[in-house]
């Protein structure tokens, strides 16, 4: 399948709307997104000065997903575990194929301007792409990784790039760099959602010389497919929308920013890596896909950060249930879901996440009798079982992601809540129960 199957099947499940009034590339598109953020996923059928139309919405909850995998949204979590999984157990290379879809169309010069990519909150420093897929290969390995970062449009063939520290593409980028080379990158928009799970799975679940790509082909049930480029000496997405053949200049940064960035707030302006665009194929009828900041990437990074956190504590813990990354912590909070069979292994299970996910900030503990989607049922389990005298642990001076505004040359304390009841459980912390009847044998008027 491709990104236009997910959407008929997206509609089908009356998961999917269409926006047909005219709106804005600049700021409109967005706005009009923002005031059905969490709903039905959108098509703007027409966007002002283009021929495309663009999509976005498709991870602002699981039950939009859902359809697409023809798993309940309350399984997907799972399925992208096992996905992960899969890396280390049986991984599915992808395969490369000929006559791909997305090269159907080859524009003759490479030209953003004809592309319709928003301008999303009303501080960016110009339109950006928020959702593609880098493809890129180890300078000494050939091993691809596969990952998604912003890229602002600064001219027709340019875009600005944020490589964060610690990320594989800056690896691959600053060995390049050091031989006075190019970094050769594909950036593929409009891809099935497998490749957006096997683009945002963890290092810690996927090392350097781990292709994520047999995530997609997990959740896909078939190889990955990939097809050659023109221009540069890395692969595409056969089946995405739209490819850029590009490549990361060495010694050059430029003006990029400012960004609405995953921590609600904006990513300052700063000299930054540049891209040049070399080259731009395309599907017939292209959709640009795009991700609205906010909750669309709490739940596409969510849940793939999620299966891989269950994966990675359950292996050090027992009693582990389940993990959920909170939207109002954007991506900087997970609440974790466990029966401890003894004393004190919350408190391991806290040191784990932290370890397996550097860019957590908070992590909450809870009993399995706590509905850990359930705000108010975290909170009150929060004042209720955590002893702040010895239930709060924090860690000084740890690394942190960079675009949390706390996060101070990458360092940050983080602190973690162990709201789990003693081993025994006394009796004190038997919940209010009542008894479980059917509104439907009851006439209420």
């Amino acid at each position: 399948m491709d990104l236009k199957d997910c959407l008929k099947k997206m509609e089908q499940a009356g998961r999917l709307s269409h926006v047909a009034t005219p709106v804005d590339a600049v700021h409109e598109l967005s706005g009009v997104a923002a005031k059905l953020d969490g709903g039905k996923a959108l098509i703007f059928d027409h966007v002002k000065g283009y021929d495309y139309p663009v999509s976005t919405g498709m991870w602002w909850n699981r039950e939009n997903v859902a359809p697409i995998f023809d798993t309940p949204a309350d399984q997907l979590s799972g399925l992208f575990a096992q996905a992960v999984a899969s890396l280390r157990q049986n991984p599915v290379a992808p395969e490369t194929v000929e006559n791909a879809p997305a090269q159907a169309v080859i524009m003759p010069e490479a030209d953003l301007g004809k592309i319709p990519v928003p301008t999303h909150a009303l501080l960016d420093g110009g339109p950006y792409f928020s959702n593609c897929v880098i493809i890129a290969k180890d300078p000494d390995t050939g091993v691809r990784n596969t990952s998604i970062h912003r890229l602002m449009v600064t001219g027709k063939n340019r875009l600005g790039l944020l490589m964060d520290m610690g990320r594989h593409l800056r690896d691959y980028y600053e060995r390049a760099e050091a031989r006075n080379e190019p970094l050769e990158i594909t950036i593929n928009n409009g891809v099935h959602p497998a490749y957006f799970v096997a683009a945002t799975t963890p290092s810690s679940a996927a090392p350097i010389d781990v292709d994520e790509l047999a995530v997609a082909s997990y959740l896909l049930k078939e190889p990955a497919r990939l097809c050659r480029s023109r221009t540069v000496a890395v692969e595409g997405i056969a089946d995405a929308q739209m490819i850029l053949e590009a490549e990361i200049l060495p010694h050059v940064r430029e003006p990029e920013g400012p960004f609405g960035e995953v921590s609600g707030y904006y990513a300052a302006r700063a000299d930054r890596w540049v891209v040049h665009v070399k080259a731009i194929t395309m599907q017939k009828n292209p959709i640009i896909h795009m991700l609205h900041p906010g909750r669309e990437v709490w739940n596409g990074q969510g849940l793939g950060i999620e299966a891989n956190l269950f994966q990675t504590i359950s292996k050090q813990v027992k009693g582990l249930k389940k993990v959920y990354m909170t939207h109002g912590g954007s991506h900087y909070h997970i609440v974790l879901q466990m029966d401890p069979p003894n004393n004190g292994m919350a408190k391991n299970a806290i040191m784990a996440a932290f370890a397996a996910f550097s860019d957590l900030q908070m992590v909450t503990v809870v009993n399995s009798d706590v509905n850990i989607y359930d705000a108010e049922d975290v909170e009150r389990a929060m004042v209720t079982r955590c002893d702040p005298a010895k239930d709060i642990v924090i860690i000084p001076n740890a690394f942190g992601h960079e675009l949390n505004p706390i996060v101070e040359n990458n360092m940050a304390s983080k602190m973690g809540f162990d709201c789990t009841c003693p081993v025994p459980k006394p009796a004190a912390y038997t919940r209010v129960s009542f008894q479980d009847v059917n509104l439907s044998d009851y006439e209420i008027l």
